[in-house]
């Protein structure tokens, strides 16, 4: 294959940081450029010290400013589109996420037509699937029964729309008479190393005595291991590059999972941090369908109060419906398109983001040493 040139958006985002490590390592690349609105400074110091030869090019801009997307697809082979805000509690404004995540997306893929870049790539989320009901038992699922989520929350339903316009943008004709080839990948929920759900919840931990608030006990899932997700979006990136594999992907949506074991959110977030003394909250906690007609009325009150005052919710249907349903998914469908096996071990994948949540501890115990001095 000729040379090539990728942007990768959200670049500087727990998985755009991971896509753009393992991209250094791809042959002929000449050259990634990294899209985000804001990086900090130990991010781009880490562009910049990536060993490799490959152009690396940083690019600070908003992804709803259509000349600047314009101007970073030039001469651009492949974009994989990470950028987006994810919130399923309420506190970020609806209209924020709708712009980020769907009017952002429709841009890109503008961008994309007028300076015809040939391959797009979109991070979606497992969030477009569902569940719907937290009565739903999903076990390994698969793209075939054609899940969609019916939630008008911000979050889900943006990814969703984001996700159908990639899609029905697949064969669109470019400025140069060439064709847009397009996919999707969605991950289960991600974890690993800077994780900032995680972060946030082990950050609580400590200063909770190091007992986990949970939420999620009731949860059946199969998150991913960040790295894991990256390499499937690499390998997405190979396949629309290859005329051979490029056929039986363009227009074509993939569930992105791993050998995590099925697990909930809590026993997941227990197993990674145990090792540092971590434990689960034992109280009593209210069922699932209590949770979920509690979850309406505050929603209820929220709406009545709108007028006049802006109420978030402590939590909401949608967000109990996540934490609350069993909702896992196959990989085989990426694995006979794309070639997609897992880089990564469970053992491997947990040791790694133990080894990170030790660094958090670590840090706590330096924070609280500095205090009582």
């Amino acid at each position: 294959m000729p040379g090539w040139s990728c942007l990768v958006t959200g670049a500087g985002g727990f998985l755009g940081q991971r896509i753009v490590q393992l991209l250094v390592q791809e042959k002929d690349l000449e050259e990634i450029r990294v899209l985000d609105k804001f990086f900090r400074p130990e991010t781009r110091e880490q562009f910049f010290n990536l060993g490799t030869n490959i152009k690396v090019t940083v690019l600070e801009g908003d992804i709803l400013d259509t000349q600047y997307l314009r101007r970073a697809c030039q001469g651009i082979s492949v974009v994989i589109h990470t950028a987006a805000i994810i919130d399923v509690t309420g506190v970020i404004p609806r209209q924020t996420i709708l712009d980020v995540n769907l009017k952002g997306t429709q841009n890109l893929l503008e961008a994309c037509i007028q300076a015809s870049v040939p391959a797009f790539i979109f991070s979606s989320s497992v969030d477009v699937a569902g569940p719907n009901s937290y009565k739903d038992i999903v076990l390994n699922g698969h793209e075939d029964e054609h899940r969609e989520s019916t939630w008008s929350d911000p979050y889900p339903y943006s990814k969703k729309m984001a996700e159908k316009a990639v899609l029905a943008a697949n064969g669109s004709m470019l400025k140069n008479g060439g064709t847009l080839q397009t996919c999707a990948l969605r991950p289960m929920c991600i974890y690993g190393e800077r994780s900032r759900f995680l972060s946030n919840t082990i950050i609580k931990a400590l200063k909770n005595k190091f007992i986990l608030r949970g939420g999620g006990k009731f949860s059946t899932a199969n998150p991913v291991y960040v790295g894991n997700v990256a390499w499937a979006h690499i390998l997405a990136a190979r396949g629309l590059r290859d005329p051979k594999k490029s056929p039986n992907i363009q227009g074509e949506f993939y569930y992105i999972s791993d050998d995590t074991p099925h697990q909930s959110y809590d026993d997941l977030n227990y197993t990674l941090s145990k090792e540092w003394g971590f434990c689960l909250d034992s109280s009593w906690c209210l069922p699932v369908p209590l949770l979920y007609w509690l979850a309406f009325l505050l929603e209820t009150v929220s709406f009545l109060l709108s007028p006049i005052y802006r109420f978030i919710p402590p939590f909401n249907r949608h967000l109990v419906t996540l934490s609350g349903s069993t909702f896992t998914f196959s990989y085989k469908k990426a694995q006979r398109d794309l070639g997609y096996e897992p880089l990564v071990s469970w053992e491997e994948a947990k040791q790694k983001t133990s080894e990170w949540i030790g660094t958090l501890v670590e840090q706590h115990r330096e924070t609280l040493d500095t205090k009582s001095q």
